[in-house]
């Protein structure tokens, strides 16, 4: 049950969080992300995929978003405008699709040779509702979904930032259960977004690798003049949880999971320890490769694990055996004794 609920509180949040392949409106758009490049003054090329899961036949309607990074999630925070990448996207304006129909919608990108090299990011929308114009040049739509374009502009590139930091996202060093959640912030000073990819190899005291885990499974980048930071999990459930789920929202259900974690029962916390144990000092190695050079960037992380739950529980249980040995030894001596006495006598 608590899976879930989980699992229903992570598909809710992430459709309000990004453009999602759904929407109230039933109507899937693929692929969630494009990444493409292009030299100024060329043209760039690529189909969408629309899917009308409607039990009638629906026209929807095509939009255009510029947008940025919003904080360091990752989110993105779109803007409105008739400049920039959403305004050299050229597609159908809209789309008529039968009940269960679907089409593939091509669309073009035409760089203008005056384009700045680097990083350019939009959105293509598509609504139910036609988009209204409203002062200022902005246009209004209802519900909407679409996919996210990351376009790359070809020349001198401006390069900058890095990894800033390695710990855990509750900014503790102690804790007494799985999941432990591995949080690392990277830079980006450029002008071009960052992709960094690598692995966090989480090592006991003796020097043993306990578990690798994939430093960036949602494949997230971070755009130019932003911050983002990147979480990953230590936790097989938790892992299992991300694996069932798309990529782009993998980070989002690591957080959900270790949040349900956190609120289980003394007992139920004592039975995940006891099916995900770990105890003692442990080191999380962090190790980055990012950018077209391939920069390398490493951090570490020390914790300390103590599952006092079960430990508490293995300490009674000794103590109950221990007395009870106590006890029955006691009771055995007793009639050793007695024995000896009794063959003394006769």
């Amino acid at each position: 049950m608590k899976f879930f609920t989980i699992l229903c509180l992570a598909f809710l949040l992430a459709v309000v969080a990004v453009p999602p392949p759904y929407g109230a409106d039933a109507l899937t758009v693929s692929p969630v992300r494009v990444e493409v490049e292009g030299d100024p003054g060329g043209i760039v090329q690529g189909e969408l995929l629309l899917l009308n899961e409607q039990e009638e036949t629906r026209t929807f309607y095509s939009s255009f978003s510029n947008f940025e990074a919003s904080g360091d999630t990752g989110t993105p925070n779109f803007i409105e405008g008739t400049d920039g990448l959403a305004s050299w996207i050229q597609t159908s304006s809209q789309v008529t699709l039968k009940a269960g129909e679907d089409k593939k919608i091509p669309y073009a990108i035409k760089i203008p040779a005056s384009a700045e090299p680097g990083g350019h990011f939009a959105a293509i929308f598509w609504s139910s509702s036609p988009p209204k114009q409203q002062g200022g040049g902005q246009v209004a739509v209802g519900g909407r979904m679409g996919v996210l374009i990351l376009l790359s502009v070809t020349g001198e590139l401006k390069e900058g930032g890095g990894l800033l930091d390695l710990k855990a996202s509750n900014g503790g060093k102690l804790f007494n259960s799985l999941p432990i959640i591995l949080a690392y912030r990277f830079s980006n000073d450029g002008s071009d977004r960052v992709k960094p990819v690598g692995e966090v190899k989480i090592k006991n005291i003796f020097g043993f690798t306990s578990a690798v885990l994939d430093a960036n499974k949602s494949e997230g980048n971070v755009l130019p003049g932003s911050i983002r930071k990147f979480t990953t999990p230590w936790h097989s459930k938790g892992q299992r949880i991300a694996d069932l789920i798309k990529k782009e929202e993998a980070e989002l259900m690591t957080k959900i999971s270790a949040e349900g974690e956190q609120n289980k029962s003394f007992f139920e916390t004592a039975g995940a320890q006891w099916s995900n144990f770990a105890f003692g000092l442990y080191n999380a190695e962090l190790n980055l490769t990012y950018g077209p050079d391939n920069k390398t960037a490493k951090a570490s992380f020390l914790f300390f694990v103590i599952p006092w739950q079960i430990l508490s529980i293995i300490v009674v249980i000794l103590g109950i055996i221990g007395f009870l040995a106590l006890v029955g030894l006691k009771k055995y001596n007793r009639w050793i004794i007695k024995k000896a006495q009794a063959g003394k006598f006769q």
